[in-house]
């Protein structure tokens, strides 16, 4: 029963690591532009939009369809930032597990 107690630490230790690396991803930001930096979006780490920042020259009625696509863009391009960086912490939690192909945490 020795090997099934270590089994059971290495579970509970495992589980600590993964608490703790949630916590790291919901506490990161990250700056998504577009527009070459007329918009800037920052999103926290559950994806959800801290601050937006829109170059004033943009604010003519004319230019709303363009504010619009510059927004999305920005949108975009933090997401696919945050994605990253928390693939990335996980990559570094999970590094060393012999994990099956595919398979990702959490469950």
């Amino acid at each position: 029963m020795k090997d099934l107690g270590d089994l059971m630490k290495q579970a509970g230790a495992m589980q600590a690591k993964l608490a703790a690396a949630q916590e790291k991803i919901a506490a990161l930001e990250v700056e998504g532009q577009s527009g070459g930096g007329m918009v800037r979006i920052v999103l926290n780490g559950k994806g959800y939009a801290k601050s937006v920042a829109i170059e004033r020259g943009l604010m003519k009625p004319e230019e709303g369809e363009v504010l619009e696509d510059l927004i999305a863009a920005a949108i975009n391009d933090a997401k696919s930032k945050l994605e990253t960086r928390a693939a990335e912490e996980m990559k570094s939690l999970t590094a060393g597990l012999p994990l099956p192909p595919g398979m990702k945490l959490p469950f």
